[in-house]
C-alpha cells in the first residue's frame, strides 16, 4: 500500500481568529472580545479569507481540473474555517468527506489569548516550547507528538483506500506542519529549526498549498512513496511556488545517533 499518487493539502483561509491574532499583534484585542466564549472550531473565514480561497480555487483549477479531470477523493477538517474553504473552491464534482481527525490543533488555555496576556499568563510555560517543540503541550493543550499520532489514523486510512488516487484535504496549518513530519520521516532537530525559523517561506500561509506526489516530475515513472513536494501560495501576488522538491528521508547508524545524544548536555552520572 502507498499513498495517494497526489496528495494536495491546503490550509483554510484567513479566519476570524488569524484576523483578530493579527490586530492583537498590534495592540488592539478587540478581535478576541468578539471571540469571546466561542470554540476555535466555529470560526468562519473572514472577507480576506474568502478572497484567498477564491484565489486557490483558481490555481487549483488550472493545474488539477481541465480537459473534464477532477480529484478523486475530496477531505476536508470538520473547523468551520476549513469546510467554507472547501466549499469556496468549488472544485467540480466533489463529494467532500468530514473527518475530524484534522481538527487543528488544541492549544489548550492559549487557543484565544492576547500576545499581552500569553507572555503575563503563560511565559514560564513558552519558555519550554523554544527549548522542546516538539513535544511541548500548552496548558491543558495537545503537543505536536499527540497531533502526530492521531493523523497517523487519516494517513493509514490514505494508504489502504487511495493509493491509486488524486487526494485533496483541506485542513489547518499545524496539521500541515504534522503532516510534513510524518510523510518526510522530518528529524526533531530539523523539526525545530524550521517551526522557530522566522524565515517567511518556513511558514504556512493562509491557502497554502502542499503538493506530494509519487510522480516524478521529469520522467513521469511512479515512485512507491511520495518522493516528491513543492509548496505553492496561491494568495501572493504573484503567486509564490518553492519548485519541485526530492524528498530524502533520514536514516542513522550507531555513530549517527550518538552524535544526537550528545547534543544533550550530561549534568549527572
Amino acid at each position: 500500500m502507498s499513498l495517494p499518487i497526489d496528495l494536495i493539502l491546503i490550509r483554510h483561509g484567513q479566519s476570524e481568529g488569524n484576523a483578530a491574532k493579527r490586530l492583537s499583534e498590534k495592540g488592539d484585542n478587540t478581535g478576541y472580545d468578539l471571540l469571546n466564549g466561542r470554540h476555535t472550531r466555529s470560526f468562519r473565514l473572514s472577507q480576506k479569507g474568502r478572497d484567498q480561497a477564491l484565489k486557490a480555487s483558481k490555481w487549483l483549477m488550472d493545474e488539477f481540473c481541465k480537459d473534464g479531470k477532477t480529484f478523486d477523493r475530496f477531505i476536508t477538517s470538520e473547523y468551520t474555517r476549513a469546510m467554507e474553504t472547501a466549499s469556496l473552491l468549488n472544485l467540480p464534482d466533489a463529494v467532500w468527506f468530514r473527518n475530524f481527525y484534522l481538527a487543528e490543533r488544541d492549544w489548550g488555555e492559549l487557543d484565544i489569548c492576547p500576545d499581552d496576556e500569553r507572555e503575563e499568563k503563560f511565559g514560564k510555560a513558552l519558555e519550554m516550547r523554544v527549548t522542546e517543540p516538539f513535544f511541548w503541550r500548552p496548558p491543558n493543550g495537545e503537543s505536536f507528538a499527540d497531533l502526530c499520532l492521531r493523523l497517523d489514523r487519516v494517513l493509514l486510512t490514505l494508504h489502504r483506500e487511495c493509493s491509486n488516487m488524486r487526494v485533496i484535504i483541506v485542513c489547518h496549518g499545524e496539521v500541515m506542519r504534522a503532516f510534513r513530519v510524518l510523510i518526510e520521516r522530518m528529524s526533531q532537530q530539523r523539526f525545530k529549526h524550521v517551526y522557530l525559523s522566522k524565515r517567511q517561506e518556513d511558514r504556512v500561509n493562509n491557502c497554502e498549498i502542499m503538493h506530494y506526489t509519487r510522480r516524478n516530475p521529469e520522467t513521469g515513472e511512479i515512485s512507491e512513496h511520495a518522493d516528491w513536494m513543492r509548496r505553492i501560495r496561491p494568495a501572493n501576488e504573484p503567486i509564490w511556488n518553492s519548485g519541485w522538491e526530492k524528498i530524502i528521508r533520514p536514516k542513522y547508524s550507531n555513530d549517527d545517533l550518538m552524535k544526537i545524544v550528545e547534543l544533550s548536555p550530561k549534568v549527572m552520572e
